[in-house]
């Protein structure tokens, strides 16, 4: 059974058509996730806002992924042995790059007096770890350390440091491509959750916990 890897898909914000997919040559071996709860009110606040939650957590990863050409190079590939890694580093860097033809249309109407004030836009980011996870995300962090090199100094091998934080429907309009897939995201865990067996007060050695 072929192991399945990890990535990003970059999708059309409008229709949710691929644009392009990005996997990771080796998955990452942890994968660090924290979720901020979104509360009301201050810790001090009225007792029935401690009860209440304004939204879905902010919920970020962060990931490590190496970029290694040792393979291909072996394989003769002609990509690799011309470029190494530089193109699989540069998909994932214009990630967060508007394009090339976005910028000189944005230079081009400035020359002619346009203010152009509406952002630029941008393919949606979905973090895909298996058919269980596939989230919107915004790219907020991002490193390479590149470590070894050719000998017309193109790297081949190097580290990749992500950071992403899901875009929940707080981010994002509800009846969207995102926030559909967004929606099925949280229901998935929903469904995960109901699949956990239930515990029971016992196992605490109580019998209930009212006084």
């Amino acid at each position: 059974m072929a192991l399945l890897k990890g990535g990003l898909v970059l999708v059309d914000y409008n229709t949710g058509a691929v644009q392009r997919v990005i996997p990771l040559q080796y998955n990452p071996e942890t994968l660090n996730r924290s979720l901020q709860v979104q509360g009301i009110g201050a810790e001090s606040g009225p007792h029935v806002d401690q009860m209440r939650l304004k939204g879905p957590p902010i919920e970020t990863y962060k990931l490590d992924a190496e970029i290694d050409a040792a393979d291909q190079l072996d394989g003769g590939d002609p990509v690799v042995t011309a470029s190494g890694i530089e193109p699989a580093l540069a998909a994932l860097e214009t990630v967060i790059y508007p394009s090339s033809t976005q910028l000189q249309q944005s230079y081009s109407m400035a020359q002619q007096g346009t203010l152009e004030i509406i952002p630029m836009d941008a393919p949606l980011v979905l973090f895909v770890w298996s058919k269980e996870r596939i989230v919107p995300v915004k790219v907020t962090e991002f490193s390479i350390t590149e470590e070894m090199f050719d000998s017309h100094l193109n790297p081949i091998r190097a580290k990749v440091s992500l950071g992403l934080r899901v875009l929940t429907i707080d981010d994002i309009a509800f009846d969207s491509v995102a926030g559909s897939i967004y929606m099925t995201y949280q229901q998935r865990k929903e469904q995960l959750a109901a699949r956990s067996p239930a515990g029971s007060l016992s196992a605490f050695g109580i019998s209930g916990v009212l006084p």
